[in-house]
């Protein structure tokens, strides 16, 4: 019997994959194909939508009420794309190839009916015969839709479909029973980006698809089943609950992010481990190493933020300025967001995980490296910053970056700085760390805008909070939480890093010790 594995690319398959119960995914996308409709599962780039679809598929295979034709538009050749008749006949090939290993009587009856198609006229008419064929009610399951939906000829098709269901009451109108389209982008609300500039105000013809709005997430209990065959078949021990509810702790249900951290424990962690047992420890150190990863999911995230400048304004406001944001599913760009899985779909606007949080977060870094990195070598190089006892002077830390900001940035630079200050904070970590520590963002948004993050060295643990000077009373209720946090990580020490942007600005740093806790302060 084959081993089965961790899968992170492509469609999961029961017998060689441990999988999640997506049976609750797939009840909901069944329970619309019985019900006739049209409608399309617009998700993320690898978030179960083709697990999904083949198991509606094959689900329909096992009736005696309906034929499923599963096509996948993905890598077709983009000379089919260039004319009505082109895709036309491109379509009708493919249906055909869909049905020679499903219903053969049909494949054949199709095989010699397909000459036919010449444009959309004609292949109006051979799926009108086509379903005439059989008695059963056939299904199109289509993947991959956004490989065509930036071409005319295919919204030319979208019409067809929409004007067949229309009059599907009509004898010479019959069509498919039900039609799921499968992409990232939702169809019916596309703003299409047509070849033809003359064509860009082509209305969508789509409208007749219903919402798919089953959570496509997994949630812990979902999660566990995969979790209890691993363990069973490996004779690996582990808290299954627990180690579920730390996955989706880091990944919000994310389906790729799950299995690769899976796979990383699994794989990577695990034979380094004295005993073969899976804890939650496990799971924080696989979160560590996933954020550092380069990998084709974390591609797509950062070239969409590239690629939108209105997206990575917002969500560097969100990730280094700590301004929060209401959820409006009306306004284009946290709706970009969604589409591409960067925000959560809640009453406050969220980054959609922690590991996307901590991705984007040192992206965002790295780019203030690279473009200010021989500045940075200046202060850094030259000081130690490691003790004898292998832990980190936080205090020499603050106190070279007020240098460093007194020395090179000033009040003049009141917009740069205005967005930029906490950036420039972590930028000079990073060099500091150099691969013996690690800085993580944890975001604690208040009426003053913190943020904390937090540093590992070597087995020492570090919060500094980077916020705003909003006067005494907001500085002496972030004290207060910060002391609360403090508390939560059993650690007596803290550090506070405020930008202080009026003109009478000092560049102080002190001490302050409140509540049994002590906190080294510095202002810039």
């Amino acid at each position: 019997m084959t081993k089965k594995t961790f899968n992170i690319t492509g469609n999961c398959i029961a017998s060689l994959h441990y999988m999640m119960d997506n049976s609750e995914k797939v009840n909901a996308a069944y329970a619309l194909v019985e019900q006739g409709y049209y409608y399309t599962i617009s998700r993320p780039r690898q978030y179960g939508k083709t697990t999904t679809l083949f198991a509606i598929a094959e689900r329909l295979l096992q009736t005696s009420d309906y034929l499923p034709i599963l096509l996948n538009f993905q890598g077709i050749d983009d000379k089919w794309h260039h004319a009505d008749e082109a895709f036309a006949m491109m379509f009708i090939n493919e249906v055909c190839k869909s049905l020679e290993f499903v219903d053969n009587t049909l494949y054949t009856w199709l095989e010699n009916y397909k000459n036919n198609v010449t444009d959309l006229n004609s292949l109006s008419a051979v799926i009108t015969e086509l379903v005439r064929q059989t008695p059963k009610k056939l299904v199109v399951l289509i993947d991959e839709v956004d490989s065509s939906s930036n071409y005319l000829p295919f919204l030319h098709f979208l019409a067809l479909l929409r004007a067949k269901y229309l009059q599907r009451q009509s004898p010479q109108h019959h069509t498919f029973y039900s039609v799921v389209l499968v992409g990232v982008h939702d169809i019916k609300s596309l703003k299409y980006k047509i070849r033809n500039p003359d064509e860009t105000h082509f209305n969508s013809p789509w409208n007749i698809a219903i919402d798919f709005e089953s959570n496509m997430e997994f949630k812990p209990h979902e999660i566990v089943p995969m979790l209890a065959a691993y363990s069973q078949a490996e004779q690996v021990p582990m808290d299954t609950a627990a180690i579920a509810q730390r996955l989706y702790h880091y990944t919000s249900g994310y389906p790729f992010l799950i299995c690769r951290l899976c796979q990383l424990i699994s794989t990577k962690l695990l034979p380094q481990q004295a005993t073969p047992e899976w804890t939650t420890d496990l799971v924080d150190k696989a979160a560590t190493l996933i954020a550092k990863e380069i990998n084709t999911n974390f591609d797509s995230l950062t070239k969409n933020l590239a690629n939108h400048p209105d997206l990575m304004d917002l969500v560097f406001k969100m990730l280094l300025q700590g301004q929060s944001f209401s959820f409006n599913p009306h306004n284009e760009t946290i709706r970009k967001g969604v589409t591409y899985g960067i925000f959560k779909q809640n009453g406050q606007l969220k980054i959609h995980n922690r590991i996307y949080e901590q991705v984007i977060y040192n992206y965002l870094i790295s780019k203030e490296e690279t473009e200010d990195k021989n500045k940075v070598d200046n202060y850094v190089q030259g000081y130690k910053y490691e003790k004898a006892d292998h832990s980190l002077d936080f205090v020499l830390v603050l106190q070279r970056f007020q240098v460093y900001m007194k020395e090179n940035h000033s009040l003049k630079d009141g917009d740069f700085l205005e967005k930029h200050w906490r950036l420039l904070f972590l930028a000079f970590l990073r060099p500091i760390l150099n691969g013996r520590g690690h800085d993580f963002k944890e975001a604690q948004v208040s009426l003053e805008r913190r943020i904390d993050v937090i540093i590992t060295y070597d087995r020492f643990l570090y919060v500094v909070e980077l916020k705003r000077w909003y006067g005494e009373e907001a500085h002496q209720e972030g004290l207060q939480q910060l002391c609360d946090y403090l508390e939560a990580l059993h650690l007596d020490t803290g550090f506070l890093l405020l930008f202080d942007h009026r003109k009478e600005q000092q560049w102080k740093q002190t001490w302050i010790e409140t509540q049994g806790k002590k906190i080294f302060a510095v202002w810039v």
